[in-house]
């Protein structure tokens, strides 16, 4: 008897599948882990990957306040503060999971995979950082952020905020130990916040001041593991032409040519929908007999029978 492939899907989270602060985090992860226990329950292998907008700036606000108190500390690199907020999040999704898959007597393996993803030091993204990350600084503070070879932005009335590069990633290192694990059916959690950004030289991981985009780390991800179907979990049950108007319209179903049509149209926004399109292009030119899913959390087990959410496919 032949043995039936397990589907895979790569869920991206979002900042609605989280919270924007610890007590948030845990109580939105908790409704989060019922709707991935939902579609593991439904036979398919799981890889989740997760924004981390709100966490890495929380922790690099908290470890650079330390280093203002106690000097002998030094403060945290962007690099640094990514891994942080990889473990702190995946815990909270990995925990939750589990425990909710238990309580349903299913017994699947939970890991989380502290991933780091190479990107091009010439990557012009370096040369024009636009990331806002951190607390607002006085002059004085963003003067020596700039003398340490930073950058900064004024927002007028509020202070200075520090930016850093968002360059495109080239490799997920730990891809080897991923498919590893999805092989086995493990439920894996990677790649969180876009994944930590190093710089490869010389044999060598160097650390990078930057941040990549949890949208083009999904698309590659799902790529590189030749999912079955990319599912992108957004704060809206669709994507939709003329969003915020009163002529706003969901798309139920759309193909990548499509897509492109409505880009260069301008119908996504530059911040919100548009990664999120591009990522699911990305995706289907890597497999084109895949299927790239866009909706709510609680949409989802209805998205994945197209009864929901928005479908986009090559």
């Amino acid at each position: 008897m032949t043995e039936t492939r397990q589907k895979k899907l790569v869920v991206a989270l979002g900042h609605s599948a989280l919270g924007m602060t610890m007590d948030e985090q845990k109580n939105a992860v908790r409704i989060t882990a019922k709707a991935l226990a939902g579609l593991i329950e439904a036979g398919y292998q799981l890889t989740i990957t997760h924004s981390n907008g709100p966490q890495v700036s929380m922790i690099h606000k908290a470890m650079t306040e330390l280093h203002r108190i106690y000097i002998d500390y030094s403060p945290a690199p962007m690099c640094v503060c990514s891994a942080m907020s990889q473990g702190y999040v995946g815990y909270d999704i990995q925990n939750s999971l589990k425990a909710e898959l238990l309580s349903r007597g299913n017994s699947t393996p939970v890991s989380t995979v502290l991933t780091q993803v190479s990107v091009d030091p010439y990557d012009e993204a370096f040369y024009a950082p636009t990331k806002k990350i951190g607390r607002y600084m006085s002059k004085e503070d963003a003067d020596n952020e700039v003398k340490k070879g930073n950058y900064v932005v004024e927002e007028p009335g509020k202070g200075y905020l520090r930016v850093v590069a968002t360059p495109k990633p080239l490799q997920i290192l730990e891809l080897d130990a991923i498919k590893l694990l999805t092989d086995n059916g493990q439920a894996v959690i990677c790649c969180g916040g876009g994944g930590i950004p190093v710089i490869v030289q010389d044999g060598k991981l160097q650390g990078a001041s930057a941040v990549i985009e949890k949208d083009d780390i999904a698309g590659k991800l799902a790529g590189d593991l030749m999912a079955d179907a990319l599912i992108i979990l957004t704060s809206v049950p669709n994507v939709y032409l003329h969003f915020g108007t009163e002529s706003q319209e969901p798309i139920a179903r759309m193909n990548a040519d499509k897509a492109r049509e409505y880009i260069e149209a301008g119908e996504f926004g530059a911040s919100d929908m548009l990664p999120k399109i591009n990522a699911a292009i990305e995706f289907l030119k890597k497999n084109p007999a895949g299927r790239v899913i866009i909706t709510t959390a609680d949409k989802v087990r209805d998205a994945i029978e197209d009864k929901a959410g928005t479908t986009i496919t090559a």
